[in-house]
């Protein structure tokens, strides 16, 4: 499996790219194509070739992280689109969220065609105490669901 260039180019308009640091919607302090961690801090400056560098690190490991959670089996099943919308999506939710998902259960027992429905249950935000639904989630979900069946 590969994670293919028309999935980058999808990953990078979803995640955007952002050179100065930012909070985003959950308060996580973030920076370049949708980096965290704890060398992001208020005040963190990149430039656009350390942020390129740091999504190639940052794919790396959500690469890795999705074959190992992936049976190999089904890993063998699945196309190089199919596997870079579950990139995509790891890259957003994490790679612990991935690893309790319906989504990764139905995917590892043979049921690839609940993936679709499975995506777009990731698409709720907390909003005043109630779960609703962000747009910018929906849609980003309907972009994995589209490159997962493409």
């Amino acid at each position: 499996m590969i994670f293919t260039d028309k999935a980058l180019d999808l990953l990078k308009q979803l995640e955007g790219l952002r050179l100065q640091a930012y909070q985003d919607d959950a308060g996580i302090w973030t920076v370049g194509y949708g980096h965290t961690g704890k060398d992001v801090v208020p005040g963190t400056l990149w430039t656009q070739a350390y942020a390129d560098e740091a999504l190639q690190r940052d794919l790396q490991r959500f690469v890795s992280g999705v074959q190992a959670l992936v049976s190999s089996s089904p890993l063998a099943a699945l196309n190089d689109n199919q596997f870079s919308a579950l990139v995509i999506f790891a890259y957003n939710v994490g790679l612990q969220a991935l690893a309790g998902s319906t989504l990764l259960r139905h995917i590892n027992g043979g049921m690839v065609s609940y993936a679709p429905n499975d995506f777009m249950q990731w698409c709720h935000i907390h909003k005043d105490g109630v779960l609703v639904v962000d747009p910018g989630l929906q849609k980003r979900r309907q972009a994995e669901v589209a490159l997962f069946i493409s």
